[in-house]
């Protein structure tokens, strides 16, 4: 009977013990780190994902803005509160003018920031006023800025650029700020 036998010795296990032991406590303080930035990436992509969705919505509206399929009468945008709120009219049914009754149907949409909150408004005729729509949940994240401004430019179409910046509600260091340019064929 050999006096070695093949296996490990108890010395050998023991520092294995304490290596894995240190591997998995390490491990243990790095994961809820890593879980926390994955997270904080998230939610500052969702919010990123949310104010080009917003600011697409308006550049689209912008685009349209003028167009008539007739002879329609009135000022195809108006820009107030410096920017801060527009109203944009089109012939969406290409009837020839700019309804404005029903405001289901009207050829005006209005858009504007107001407590926090991009708002917006079918048969808009003005800024002010109730029964305007909340575009964004200001729970979740604060439109900190939303301007549209106007450029001319001699011989050509307009430019018109959307502005918009936003902050998480949880978490006001995240920011996320876009901003698109257009061209008013129309206006």
């Amino acid at each position: 009977m050999p006096v070695k036998s093949p296996g490990f010795s108890l010395m050998e296990v023991l520092i294995a013990m304490a290596i894995g032991s240190m591997l998995l406590l390490a491990t243990s303080r790095f994961l809820p780190a890593l879980q926390g930035a994955v997270l904080r990436q998230t939610r500052q992509q969702a919010l990123e994902e949310e104010v080009w969705q917003r600011v697409y919505v308006v550049a689209k509206h912008l685009q349209r803005a003028g167009y008539c399929n007739g002879s329609c009468s009135g000022e195809p945008l108006q820009l107030e509160k410096s920017g801060e709120c527009l109203i944009v009219r089109w012939d969406a049914n290409s009837n020839g003018i700019w309804d404005t009754a029903p405001v289901t149907n009207a050829d005006s949409t209005g858009f504007r920031l107001n407590n926090y909150a991009l708002e917006t408004l079918r048969g808009a005729t003005t800024c002010a006023g109730k029964g305007w729509e909340k575009m964004t949940d200001p729970g979740v994240f604060h439109i900190n800025n939303f301007t549209v401004t106007r450029i001319a430019h001699a011989g050509f179409a307009p430019q018109l650029t959307v502005t918009m910046m936003a902050s998480l509600t949880s978490d006001p260091q995240a920011t996320v700020s876009a901003q698109y340019s257009v061209m008013g064929f129309n206006l």
